[in-house]
């Protein structure tokens, strides 16, 4: 067991980069339990997680926008998806941006239908940009203090 834990101690940065480049968050939730038990610094996982996160969103959002009849050929299955969120973000605007980070199955899919969308590119790298900090902060010091109030609970 101590060899994995050295070995994500050591690796663990890398796997966080590109883990929450693909929108995971398990990776940060296990960056901040591995900073309370000190193999890890919170500060430079929240960052690593956080800029991480933000450029994959981002490059999904351009990618989509860029190659729409690439990607359509890949989302005709879920028309009806689109079309439903493309109705809820003329609704609901930048919280979708800021939701869509916590929703598995969701945050993916997001960024490509807002990409397929008449959606602002600059817009939604502003949006982006603010709903990754509030991601990296919510999730990793969420995961950091809860793992030490269960280490003094449980230790």
């Amino acid at each position: 067991m101590e060899h994995i834990i050295q070995n994500l101690s050591t690796y663990g940065y890398l796997i966080l980069a590109f883990y929450s480049f693909g929108g995971g968050m398990l990776a940060l939730i296990g960056a901040g339990i591995l900073s309370a038990i000190g193999k890890m610094d919170i500060t430079t996982s929240i960052f690593i997680a956080t800029v991480s996160n933000f450029a994959g969103d981002t490059f999904l959002f351009y990618m989509s926008q860029i190659n729409k009849k690439e990607v359509m050929k890949y989302m005709k299955k879920h028309r009806r998806k689109i079309a439903y969120t493309n109705l809820l973000m003329r609704k609901y605007g930048w919280l979708a941006v800021f939701i869509q980070k916590y929703i598995y199955g969701v945050k993916t899919l997001v960024p490509i239908i807002m990409g397929l969308s008449r959606y602002d590119l600059k817009k939604f790298i502003i949006l982006n940009f603010f709903a990754s900090i509030v991601w990296g902060l919510i999730v990793g010091l969420g995961s950091y203090y809860f793992s030490n109030i269960a280490k003094t609970i449980f230790g």
